[in-house]
């Protein structure tokens, strides 16, 4: 949760409590209207069940102003992330919790082996609580084996392995689950690891929207509107996507973060390297002890298209995992005939 633990902590002084500390009254009616409609088919998990897995919610793993994430394991065994919103007290009204529960509603629909699996949801008037349950992948994220350690662990076939997986995930979000889900911030920090490095891609920053979005109010006014059209709006940036994922490629390659106080931003200090394709090993990890230059060519190519400044010119999500199946999965076949030492490395990473 390295980007949520790099958010401000939240105020003392603040106005916003966490959801199971306050009970306010509530229309139940209403409540369980929108819950025979909309959330039959995803699984409900009470706050006990939470709170025994999340040993009484003491085991925090990240928070900010708008979250708090808690680490816990279940009864059948499976370990999980619990999410709990955290809005201040007189947003939460009819509006709002209409918009929740849409937000339930579009976090279960993914099903792709690279984005982390929504298990269910918890929703209860007292204590107030509105939370949000995942799997929870055990590796640690993607931001914390290239920036917190050494990197030992990430091979550059281990890389390439991720930068394929991300895409496909990215793909399948984009053009193969309809409506088209874009996520709310791609970054490093969202892409968590199982315990043989396949990546889990985990939407947190979703719940910031719901947050911080202005004009909370009644449903008067054109707030309705907003919650209708709000999946039409977001689903349609899958070019600032394709732009994030031209980013952690680059955090691929070079190991060196998206912003660092001694580079500046990751994609200008890149920029200069990669409009020169003899330059394209001066962007490569130092750390890394071999790297195959064919693919290497292919990545940077890739990320020129990615993080073109003109979002209409970057190309599809389904177009770019094309062009990195191919010309990556070529290029390790290559390793593979010419080198038997490469083989095994190559065999454990890529299979």
């Amino acid at each position: 949760m390295t980007g949520l633990r790099r958010c401000r902590a939240r105020s003392s002084g603040s106005e916003t409590s966490v959801p199971w500390t306050r009970a306010v009254s509530w229309k139940e009616n209403t409540v369980i209207s929108i819950d025979d409609d909309l959330l039959v088919n995803v699984p409900k998990i009470s706050r006990q069940e939470l709170a025994e897995a999340c040993e009484d919610f003491s085991n925090i793993i990240g928070s900010s102003q708008e979250t708090v994430v808690y680490k816990g394991t279940l009864k059948d065994g499976r370990e999980i992330a619990v999410v709990s919103l955290s809005v201040p007290v007189h947003y939460w009204n009819d509006y709002v919790e209409l918009h929740f529960h849409k937000e339930v509603i579009e976090m279960s629909r993914p099903s792709h082996e690279n984005v982390a699996k929504m298990v269910g949801y918890c929703k209860e008037s007292d204590p107030f609580s509105r939370m949000l349950v995942f799997q929870y992948p055990p590796n640690g994220t993607l931001y914390e084996h290239l920036h917190d350690g050494d990197g030992w662990q990430l091979s550059w076939p281990r890389r390439m392995k991720l930068a394929l997986a991300i895409s496909r995930a990215l793909r399948y979000l984009h053009t193969e689950l309809q409506p088209p889900f874009a996520v709310a911030a791609l970054t490093s920090s969202s892409v968590y690891l199982t315990e043989d490095f396949s990546p889990k891609i985990i939407d947190f920053e979703r719940w910031r929207y719901l947050a911080t979005k202005p004009g909370f109010g009644s449903l008067n006014g054109g707030s309705v509107n907003s919650v209708t059209d709000s999946r039409h709006k977001r689903f349609m940036d899958v070019q600032a996507n394709t732009y994030a994922f031209g980013v952690i490629l680059l955090e691929l390659v070079s190991g060196r973060a998206s912003v660092s106080k001694d580079t500046g931003g990751l994609v200008d200090w890149a920029r200069k390297h990669l409009e020169h394709p003899e330059e394209f090993g001066k962007l490569v990890d130092p750390r890394l002890q071999s790297v195959n230059q064919e693919s290497l060519g292919i990545v940077c190519n890739v990320v020129n298209l990615c993080i073109d400044l003109e979002p209409s010119r970057r190309p599809s999500m389904s177009m770019i995992a094309a062009i990195l199946e191919e010309g990556i999965e070529a290029s390790a076949a290559t390793l593979l005939r010419n080198s038997s030492l490469a083989w095994a490395e190559a065999e454990l990473a890529i299979s």
